[in-house]
């Protein structure tokens, strides 16, 4: 055996096993959409979305946004809603993710949540969860599909 090939056998068998980088946090958009809806930037929250189409399923009419600018149409929709029924001051709270399923350039997370409001000046809060399908893009993981499911509103105990 030549010393060059001896050399590069020795230099593998002695060097540090070499692992793939742990990928990002997908939830870290979830957060960041949450994070954005609660200090009133939408252009954060609208920026945790892939580009491309999106879906959204969320507790008010019509209950489902499709297309390309699916979260501008819900975030306008939402809008309309609190103002139509009189919901102020909302604030999400969330905890850490009680599901995360990575497979290659898509993710799942579902994330606790519980909203809080007021409406017509009475406070209200949900329990429920964030359910979001994820897609790894250049710029890191984006929503590409998320619902919202909790409990009928309710005042807090």
């Amino acid at each position: 055996m030549s010393k060059p090939v001896f050399a590069m056998i020795a230099a593998m068998m002695i060097a540090p096993p070499v692992f793939a980088a742990p990928p990002a946090d997908p939830a870290a958009p979830v957060r960041q959409f949450i994070d954005g809806f609660n200090n009133g930037d939408t252009k954060a929250a609208l920026a945790a979305h892939a580009p491309g189409d999106v879906a959204i399923i969320d507790e008010f009419s019509p209950y489902h946004w499709i297309g390309a600018k699916a979260a501008q149409t819900w975030a306008a929709a939402f809008d309309a809603h609190a103002k139509a029924t009189g919901v102020t001051e909302g604030n999400i709270k969330y905890a850490k993710p009680t599901r995360v399923e990575i497979e290659g350039k898509a993710a799942y997370v579902v994330v606790p949540t519980v909203y809080s409001y007021k409406q017509k000046g009475k406070p209200m809060v949900e329990e429920g969860s964030i359910t979001a399908s994820l897609t790894m893009t250049a710029a890191g993981w984006k929503m590409n599909a998320w619902t919202w499911s909790g409990v009928k509103p309710h005042a807090p105990k």
